[in-house]
């Protein structure tokens, strides 16, 4: 089973991307945060496997909040979601500690991701 923190402010795309996660991943538990603030509650108390970022959010950055969760949890998979596919963004999200960059409208990207992640995880614990 694995756990996928999902940070984003925009409710109808969180909502969708939960739903859909759910749908093709019937195992996972999935916890929700609208903002910054709630997030960080949420990667202490919940310990996910995965997280979900999108890169602006209300009351601060996406990169910044990953930059601050990395350095308590640096094993957690951080994914930062984003509907700009500069090199900037990329390079930006990487200096602060995002494992990798997806865009919002790629669920392809998104699930493989996500199957990486569960297989490692299913991996770990029959060995």
């Amino acid at each position: 089973m694995m756990k996928i923190l999902l940070v984003e402010n925009n409710v109808s795309f969180r909502a969708l991307l939960k739903v859909t996660l759910h749908l093709q991943f019937p195992l996972t538990v999935i916890e929700e945060a609208a903002d910054g603030n709630e997030a960080l509650k949420k990667v202490d108390d919940f310990l996910p496997a995965l997280i979900l970022m999108d890169v602006q959010l209300p009351e601060g950055s996406g990169l910044l909040l990953t930059q601050k969760i990395k350095e308590d949890h640096p094993e957690v998979i951080i994914g930062i979601l984003t509907n700009y596919g500069s090199a900037e963004y990329r390079e930006a999200a990487f200096k602060y500690g995002a494992n990798c960059v997806i865009a919002k409208n790629s669920w392809e990207e998104i699930a493989a991701l996500v199957e990486s992640i569960s297989s490692d995880l299913d991996n770990r614990t029959s060995n």
